[in-house]
């Protein structure tokens, strides 16, 4: 008679080096309550910029006027030489940062074994769209004289975004 018994791997060296790579890999995706917190907001405004984006990128491709309700000069601001580039709307390209943010956010949720990558693009693009968005935004003052509120929003949140990557690195390398 033979025993089908099969002895189980009980090395504790073993099991506490799994134990360490599994917090490992929670803790770069955000496990905690506050870095998860924290990366859902993220996602929420880079959705807010995105649903933002999209209205300014139908209004400039309908030709309808923004609804800017009495606040600013949508109009001036949307027919500019500035708010194309080549015949393409600055405000596609705000919906293509914003798509690829969402996109690396939800990327890190999923492979954590990335995160350092995600957040370092994030970062990258979260820094371009707030040096841009800077420069947008001096036009509007100092050379149209008129305001965009929905510019300015994407700006606030583009800038939002910015800092929050920021603070993301940082707590990364503060948890390494």
């Amino acid at each position: 008679m033979t025993d089908n018994f099969v002895a189980e791997d009980v090395n504790p060296v073993r099991a506490l080096t799994a134990d360490a790579a599994h917090s490992d890999s929670v803790a770069q995706a955000g496990g905690s309550a506050a870095g998860l917190r924290l990366h859902l907001i993220t996602l929420g405004l880079a959705a807010l910029g995105a649903l933002d984006a999209a209205y300014l990128t139908w209004v400039k491709l309908s030709g309808v006027n923004a609804a800017c309700g009495g606040i600013g000069d949508c109009e001036v601001v949307n027919n500019s030489a500035f708010a194309s580039i080549s015949g393409l709307p600055i405000a596609v390209l705000g919906l293509g940062a914003y798509a690829a943010i969402i996109a690396l956010l939800l990327l890190e949720r999923s492979r954590p074994a990335l995160s350092e990558y995600t957040r370092l693009a994030t970062f990258g693009v979260t820094l371009i769209g707030t040096l841009y968005s800077g420069w947008l935004t001096y036009v509007e003052v100092a050379i149209l004289r008129a305001i965009c509120p929905f510019c300015v929003a994407s700006a606030i949140i583009i800038t939002l975004l910015f800092l929050m990557s920021v603070h993301r690195m940082l707590e990364k390398v503060d948890n390494a």
